[in-house]
Formats: structure tokens, C-alpha cells, sequence
């Protein structure tokens, strides 16, 4: 599945909770850099961890991003729906002896804190009540961040084998998101900068998979007073319909666009149709925003 655009771009929210401002502002980016290139914009529910996942969260996320005035082009995928072609990744792995089965506990590795110490790399165990593992190589691999700029990591060193699928058999959000992003032919990946450190991870996969490399936007998390990033797990109040106006504009500040106070007056559609028109991804700031009044509609925020 692609689109004939050089430019495709994705928001890809889990279901775990509803949209809040960090969400917001990450799904803002990457609808305004797609929009502004005259690309596509799509959009990926990445529903495949279902114990954590909130009931009726899909359904909130969906219609908080209408009621916000955005615009996805094609159907709304859903992981969950597309399981085979991640067994499919995951089995060529293995054919090529890139992944392993691992019986590691959580409890055991306790003690090695650190990259995974690699005690099941040279086992052969059925994948019954096992994970898989990717082998990772002593090796370094970069990305050239169009906000944050170069980022290193060496995966042996500072990352170890890391698990592609679960020992209750879900696959990791690793595979996925890989995966998924070749076969939409997603060019441009905008997301939060919480999600840097896995770029390398996704390179490698990306190289053994031969899989296309997108270019990549990491934009800056948002931070409460209490040193937390604004997130689902710590709380952060869902963003609400009636607001919308508000949080656009506060979003693009936070974004570095300098929105006109006064286009808080205006309806979601002339906001983001402002912002596509003035769009500066060069003015996003990579550092984290500190938010001083998160848990209010009357947000404010220190850049």
C-alpha cells in the first residue's frame, strides 16, 4: 500500500488513553509538515498491546482529532488488523538467524542492569512461553534529525538484543512500526522526541528487513513542573472539544510557529489552514517545553 506523493507523512496514536497536549502537538507537526508539502497524511491506530489499551479510546482519539479539525487521507489503519505481515517479518528474521528465542524473566535480568546480557543467545528453545530477540551487531547507527540533529547510539553497547515479539506472543512496537511505515511508504516520520532513542533500533531493522529509510523529525516533550513528561501515565488531562481553538494555537507556539493571538477566534479548520500556510519547521525548538499550568485549558508554557 503507498501513495503517489513524495511526501507521506503518519500519526500514529495507541489507544491506551485519550489525545492530551502532547499528543496534540505531535499530531499537529506532523499533519502541518505533510500539508505544507502538499503530501499525504495518515493515520495508524497502534492497537496491538490489548491489555493496556483503555476501552473506547480508539473512538475518543478519532473523533478529538475531527472535532480538531484535522484531515486524514485514505482509511484508518489498525494494527491489530495487519498481524501477519509482522509473523512474516519475524519468521524471516529468524531464517536468517538474526532472532533467537529467550526465557528470560524480567525477574531474572533484575541484577544485570544494563543491555540484555545475552544468556539465551546461543540456546535453542521452542517458542513456547518465549521471546524473540533480535540480535544486535557492536555497531553504531546514526540519524540526521531535522530538529534535533545527529543522534548516535551503539546498539551492542547501550541497547543489547531487544525483544520483537513478547513472551505472550504480542509483537513490540520495534517490528511494528517498522513494518508498517515500508508498507504505507511513509517518507517523513514526525513524532515525539521520546521516541529519538528508538530510531536506531528501527535502522537496523529497517537494513535487515531492506526496507526503505524515512527521514525523521523529533519534536520536543513537554514537561511538567514536577520534572514528569506530559503523558498518559502520568495523568495528563485528555484535550477537549471545546477547547480546540485554544490548544491549536497554544500547540503552534509550542511548535515555534508565533500564531497571532487573535486566531484564537477562529475556527479549527482557518487554524490549521494557517498553520500549513506559515508552517517553519526550522523554527521548532529542540529542547523540552516546560509547561507551568498543564492540567488547565489556560495553558502556559516556557520556551
Amino acid at each position: 500500500m503507498s501513495y503517489p506523493a513524495d511526501y507521506v507523512g503518519r500519526f500514529a496514536p495507541t489507544p491506551s488513553g485519550s489525545l492530551h497536549l502532547g499528543s496534540l502537538v505531535a499530531a499537529l507537526a506532523s499533519y502541518l509538515d505533510a500539508k505544507s508539502a502538499q503530501g499525504h497524511w495518515l493515520l495508524r491506530i497502534e492497537d496491538l498491546d490489548k491489555p493496556r489499551e483503555v476501552p473506547g479510546a480508539t473512538t475518543s482519539i478519532l473523533t478529538t482529532l475531527e472535532h480538531y479539525g484535522f484531515e486524514w487521507d485514505g482509511p484508518v489503519i489498525y494494527q491489530s488488523q495487519r498481524l501477519k505481515a509482522y509473523q512474516e517479518a519475524a519468521e524471516y528474521l529468524q531464517q536468517q538467524g538474526l532472532a533467537y528465542f529467550c526465557r528470560c524473566s524480567r525477574k531474572q535480568l533484575e541484577a544485570y542492569p544494563g543491555p540484555y546480557p545475552g544468556f539465551c543467545r546461543d540456546r535453542q528453545y521452542p517458542p513456547q512461553q518465549a521471546a524473540l530477540r533480535l540480535r544486535v551487531p557492536e555497531q553504531s547507527f546514526s540519524v540526521q534529525d531535522r530538529v534535533q540533529g545527529a543522534f548516535c547510539q551503539h546498539l551492542g553497547r547501550e541497547v543489547g538484543d531487544f525483544i520483537i515479539q513478547r513472551r505472550d506472543q504480542v509483537f513490540a512496537y520495534q517490528l511494528a512500526v517498522v513494518v508498517d511505515d515500508a508498507w504505507q511508504g511513509i517518507t517523513q516520520i514526525v513524532r515525539g522526541a521520546d521516541l529519538l532513542d528508538s530510531t536506531p533500533r528501527q535502522l537496523y531493522l529497517q537494513q535487515q528487513l531492506k526496507l526503505p529509510q524515512p527521514q525523521y523529525l523529533h519534536v520536543p516533550l513537554l514537561m511538567q513542573a514536577d520534572g514528569h513528561k506530559l503523558s498518559k501515565s502520568h495523568q495528563a488531562p485528555p484535550i477537549e472539544p471545546q477547547a480546540a481553538a485554544q490548544l491549536l494555537v497554544t500547540a503552534l507556539s509550542l511548535l515555534g510557529q508565533d500564531p497571532p493571538k487573535a486566531l484564537e477566534q477562529e475556527s479549527p479548520h482557518r487554524i490549521l489552514a494557517w498553520g500549513i500556510q506559515h508552517w517553519a519547521s526550522h523554527q521548532i525548538p529542540a529542547t523540552p517545553q516546560l509547561l507551568f499550568n498543564p492540567l488547565s485549558a489556560d495553558t502556559t508554557f516556557k520556551r
